[in-house]
């Protein structure tokens, strides 16, 4: 696992191979950085499926209302919710949508982010200051590269926890 200098700023993403951490970008996204302690800490994010995993794009997850298959789960309403908390202003910055870089899921409206996001499998400038970056993948990308494809994927792996590394003991 790789080097953890800001706890608190450090998620950790237990996938069915193993642990993803992310480094958030607290400095570039505070507000939607807060926002994804906030969810992990209320363990909103345990069991929420991929609901949209494109090859040599991205994986997106993060429906909390629609996308916990072990609560009224509905694969075809996965990716239609968020939670309950207001959506986020948009948070663009220089940063590039680089392999390994978390990016807000939002709909057309750029101030509608809210609860899901993407991990991008490759760099995808096309995305740049367009969607708001708020995190990097520091280790466990082979983890990622392993989620189940489709849109939505047949069987979708699933978040099995996500935590706050300043509150793993």
């Amino acid at each position: 696992m790789a080097e953890i200098k800001d706890p608190e700023n450090t998620v950790i993403i237990t996938l069915k191979d193993g642990e993803v951490v992310i480094e958030l970008l607290n400095d570039i996204a505070p507000k939607h950085c807060e926002r994804m302690r906030a969810l992990a800490r209320a363990k909103a994010y345990d069991n929420v499926c991929f609901h949209r995993v494109i090859d040599g794009f991205m994986a997106q997850t993060g429906d909390v209302a629609n996308g916990n298959m072990e609560k009224d789960f509905n694969l075809r309403r996965a990716g239609t919710g968020g939670s309950e908390h207001p959506d986020l202003p948009a948070e663009f910055s220089g940063i590039p949508h680089d392999r390994g870089t978390i990016g807000a899921a939002r709909s057309q409206n750029p101030n509608s982010a809210n609860s899901q996001f993407f991990i991008n499998f490759n760099d995808n400038h096309f995305l740049n200051r367009q969607y708001t970056v708020y995190g990097r993948v520091i280790s466990g990308m082979e983890h990622v590269d392993k989620i189940t494809r489709g849109e939505p994927p047949a069987s979708p792996d699933r978040m099995i926890t996500v935590r706050v590394a300043a509150d793993v003991a």
